[in-house]
């Protein structure tokens, strides 16, 4: 007798499911635009806090982060060297010449969406991509507008690989190779970091598996049709290395290098990846 091993899936969620997340990740994308365009020099974190969470509860959801753990906010505020869930408060305030990363998630009818972007900040409010100034002088070495459009383009690469029928660690490498030709486009070391990665959603904001940055193709579990993931690469200009600070959140760069963010909810569809997470033009 032999035994056949069954090859283990992501979970699936059904079409209905699917437009529930949807109007989570809605909400998600709407708090994100509100954050941003409430961005400004003089404005703390702790007010973008309020924004969002402003948002989040007028469309009748819950802010997932708040309490999540025992996260004490309903967003995380990642600023310059900081990576990733960054405790916005009243005492840091932004300035001109700032890079942000803003993550966010909602909970609408028990379901939950997750998604999270950067963003500079110029004299009249936030920048992106080729808004973004390019100063030699400035502490990202003059590349932040690199830095910036490179995690746009590996968000983008592991987006398109969220296919039925791959495996969970094809999205890792296609995040990875992405990475690497992003390097030589734009000029730049991009360092992945180390520990941190995207991971399965549903009816709690971390659900397996976990989804690695990088890594080899073809291994983990077979991604079908209505499997989602949060795909959130996060690169710094050079280092891969990280600390997390004494409050017990706070991830930053550990030669003070300055990092960026980017996630969306994605789910596998017949027809392509579908973002569950989308934003208002």
């Amino acid at each position: 007798m032999s035994f056949r091993r069954r090859k283990k899936k992501i979970p699936a969620k059904t079409p209905d499911e699917l437009d529930q997340m949807e109007r989570a990740g809605a909400i998600v994308g709407n708090a994100l635009v509100a954050v941003k365009n409430a961005a400004k020099p003089g404005v703390s974190l702790l007010e973008l806090n309020a924004v969002a969470e402003s948002v989040i509860r007028d469309a009748g959801a819950i802010p997932t982060f708040l309490g999540y753990g025992g996260f004490p906010a309903s967003i995380c505020a990642s600023r310059n060297d900081v990576v990733v869930h960054g405790i916005p408060t009243s005492d840091e305030v932004l300035e001109e010449g700032d890079y942000i990363s803003i993550d966010c998630g909602a909970t609408l009818n028990g379901w939950v969406g997750d998604s999270a972007w950067s963003f500079g900040i110029g004299k009249d409010g936030a920048l992106q991509g080729d808004e973004l100034p390019d100063d030699p002088e400035s502490p990202a070495g003059g590349s932040l507008r690199s830095l910036d459009k490179a995690t746009q383009d590996v968000l983008a690469a592991g987006i398109r690989a969220m296919v039925p029928g791959a495996r969970l660690t094809d999205v890792s490498h296609a995040l990875e190779i992405a990475t690497r030709d992003a390097e030589k486009k734009y000029g730049v070391q991009l360092g992945i970091v180390d520990g941190y990665g995207g991971h399965g959603i549903g009816h709690e904001m971390h659900e397996d598996p976990y989804l690695a940055n990088e890594g080899p193709a073809g291994r983990g579990p077979l991604i079908q049709e209505g499997s989602v993931l949060a795909i959130e690469p996060m690169l710094i200009l050079g280092t891969y290395d990280t600390a997390v600070l004494d409050d017990d959140w706070t991830v930053i760069t550990t030669d003070g290098t300055w990092s960026s963010h980017w996630e969306h909810t994605v789910a596998a569809t017949a027809d392509g990846p579908r973002i569950l997470t989308p934003r208002p033009e």
